[in-house]
């Protein structure tokens, strides 16, 4: 039983994976590779975008249409632009105007809107008379067009702003929290950031309002880390999700902790801390990113960046430049080191993807390579 159970769970993570793909151009053309660098859908399109919900948006010359992760023209292309699919539903232009449609390609009436927005964590923006609300993928408004501003949802909140001030409302139309705050931002975990008569602090899940000591600035926590960098008397310093200073601000510049470990910049040179505030690895890097969950990270030693590990051992050559976004289309969060085991890099000119061992992804290169979705 023990065996069968492990080998459904390998199974399983296999059948996940073969359903990540990444765009790729290959010559003059975009196609997608999976997991184990096999080109799975030929280059054979002028443009193409990552997928996302299932369906990736691919041109035939001028005009788009939608791939599935088979391959299949699902979607014929006619349209002159688009998005991509969140939540079902996906802008297009046709006719120089922008529609919603559905997986079919079906065209979805929506409520009128002075500008389209993309749906994301099942919601969309609605702009009414200067005003911007929110909806649900049915088209039913959830928070009435009321406020001056609404960010993108994080964790199923959505930072708000009206007469001037902040509050957060849930994705399901009801207020989180009154717009009485000079400033918030949402961490993924809940923890709130906010700034309320002239005094920074946090707000818990209980919505109760921390003050955090001389704090000029926080940034909201990373999912699951203990600790987030905050900023006093022009500092940084980590404070824990009570709002206490931890590890007192010390550093020039600090990043996010991920694996008991956190990059803090002093003396011109990147180093890294534990939780306990010490000096795990000593500053020596010209530029430093976070630990990716695979327990590396990108650190830069001259003009190229390799990666270490938890203990400072160099176990990737510094042989490369580490990605951004570079075709248009953000990456999820800041990640710029390894992903579930691969890490998209440029080498000379090129780019592709590396594993934790410094292989590369299908021995390939491409002129260009997006991150691997689904």
């Amino acid at each position: 039983m023990k065996f069968l159970t492990t080998l459904f769970a390998v199974l399983l993570v296999t059948a996940t994976n073969a359903q990540e793909l990444a765009v790729v151009l290959q010559g003059k053309k975009f196609g997608y590779i999976d997991r184990t660098g096999q080109l799975v859908i030929p280059a054979q399109y002028d443009r193409a975008q990552p997928f996302s919900d299932g369906l990736a948006a691919v041109a035939v010359g001028k005009s788009w249409g939608f791939i599935d992760l088979s391959g299949n023209m699902v979607i014929e292309p006619q349209f002159s632009n688009a998005k991509s699919f969140s939540d079902g539903l996906c802008l297009v232009n046709k006719d120089k105007s922008w529609v919603y449609i559905d997986k079919t390609g079906a065209t979805k009436t929506m409520p009128v809107s002075e500008r389209p927005y993309d749906f994301q964590g099942g919601v969309a923006f609605i702009r009414v008379d200067g005003k911007v609300g929110l909806m649900d993928p049915s088209g039913s408004i959830i928070a009435e067009p009321i406020y001056e501003e609404v960010r993108s949802p994080v964790g199923g909140l959505a930072r708000v702003k009206k007469d001037g001030l902040f509050g957060v409302v849930a994705t399901s139309g009801q207020t989180y929290l009154d717009p009485v705050y000079e400033n918030i931002d949402i961490s993924p975990n809940g923890i709130i950031v906010a700034k309320k008569d002239g005094v920074i602090g946090l707000i818990d899940q209980d919505k109760a309002f921390l003050p955090v000591d001389g704090a000029e600035r926080i940034w909201p926590f990373l999912d699951g880390a203990p600790l987030t960098y905050a900023r006093k008397g022009g500092q940084m310093g980590f404070i824990d999700a009570q709002g206490k200073w931890v590890i007192e601000p010390q550093y020039e510049r600090a990043r996010a902790f991920r694996n008991g470990l956190a990059p803090v910049y002093m003396d011109g040179k990147w180093g890294y801390v534990d939780t306990q505030g010490n000096m795990v690895i000593e500053p020596q890097y010209r530029d430093a990113e976070i630990f990716g969950t695979d327990g590396l990270a990108p650190v830069k030693i001259n003009k190229l960046w390799g990666f270490i590990d938890s203990s400072g051992t160099l176990v990737i050559p510094d042989d490369y430049d580490i990605s951004v976004a570079f075709m248009g289309f953000l990456e999820s969060g800041d990640e710029k080191g390894f992903i579930d085991g691969l890490a998209r890099v440029k080498y000379k000119k090129d780019w592709g993807f590396i594993d934790t061992q410094g292989n590369v992804l299908g021995g390939t290169w491409y002129r260009q390579a997006e991150l691997f979705s689904k």
